[in-house]
């Protein structure tokens, strides 16, 4: 009996790639379907799969339960995994494999895409002539501000590049801080991210979902930064406290909010940031361009044949399981 694959990515089926014809020369089934999923539409999907290339499913315990024993590989497409419970996988044996390095670039453009929309009223004069109109609002310059990078792996040292190149001043927080590459790019570190807060005039996060930086950004937190401070959010919606934000950008406290991700995908009609004009929706596409795409499924599809076969993936982030042949 072939192995049958579950690709449950938009992206990854809706581009055109090399990744296509690598798991088609497989000769293996595969299954669509259009996530991200529900944990119960994940469900009815995972119960007869060999293998599973993922987005942003919601893969729980009882998803791999589900899954198990005939699951053998499951293959994230991207980097964050605060949707799949690894603790789980791990228990259960199964590979976890995903594909850092493949985006950065991509979601740091798309952060400066947010970034000057905002201060440019790029909607505004958009709607404005798309209407008739011929509107104008005065906007500001990004030169010579100060930009705060929570977060300064991949994307984040990718993001303070280009403000650098832009004549801004970026200053970062991580707990893993690579000197080296603050030295060469002028990047000052704040050791105390409180500290940061207060200093810039945005403030972009790139920070992994966890539970400590879940809801990092709240009301608390918003009191610590500039009046007319700007927020970007390129990582996971819930950084944020979302009501908090809300309510900041209503009352003042926030000037804008820039995001590409929100704690509720897709949102509901009422969600309290969709109708804000000082807040700017993106619908999670920040690494959705047609060459990050294609390194990114070409790398799930790799990780992906690779376990199969019995072979080291390309990264794992339970490399404690062991990858099982389970072709030949």
């Amino acid at each position: 009996m072939k192995p049958r694959i579950l690709v449950s990515t938009t992206s990854f089926q809706d581009t055109p790639g090399p990744h296509h014809e690598m798991l088609a020369e497989t000769g293996w089934e595969v299954v669509k379907a259009r996530g991200p999923l529900s944990e119960a539409d994940t469900r009815s999907f995972v119960g007869d799969i060999d293998g599973y290339i993922c987005g942003d499913d919601a893969i729980t315990r009882s998803v791999l339960q589900q899954a198990s024993p005939r699951l053998k590989v499951l293959s994230k497409y991207g980097i964050g995994v605060d949707k799949i419970d690894v603790a789980a996988a791990t228990e259960m044996g199964i590979p976890l494999l995903f594909t850092p390095g493949v985006n950065h670039t991509t979601v740091a453009e798309h952060t400066f895409l947010l970034l000057l929309a905002l201060e440019k009223h790029l909607l505004f004069h958009t709607d404005s002539t798309r209407q008739g109109g011929w509107d104008r609002r005065t906007g500001r310059e990004i030169l010579g501000k100060t930009i705060g990078i929570v977060g300064m792996g991949r994307i984040g040292k990718e993001v303070a590049v280009r403000a650098r190149a832009f004549g801004m001043q970026p200053i970062g927080y991580d707990v893993y801080w690579d000197q080296d590459f603050a030295t060469k790019h002028g990047v000052e570190r704040c050791q105390d991210m409180r500290d940061l807060f207060p200093r810039v005039d945005y403030l972009s996060l790139h920070t992994n979902l966890t539970s400590e930086t879940r809801e990092l950004i709240c009301a608390e937190t918003i009191k610590l930064l500039k009046p007319d401070a700007i927020l970007l959010n390129c990582a996971r919606g819930e950084i944020i406290h979302t009501a908090d934000v809300a309510e900041a950008l209503r009352s003042g406290a926030l000037r804008g909010y820039g995001t590409d991700v929100l704690d509720e995908e897709p949102p509901s009609e009422n969600h309290p940031l969709t109708h804000l004009p000082n807040c700017l929706v993106t619908p999670h596409i920040g690494s959705r361009t047609r060459e990050s795409v294609q390194r990114q499924a070409v790398a799930a599809v790799t990780n992906l044949i690779n376990a199969m076969r019995g072979e080291p993936p390309l990264a794992q982030v339970n490399p404690e399981v062991a990858v099982q042949r389970v072709v030949e």
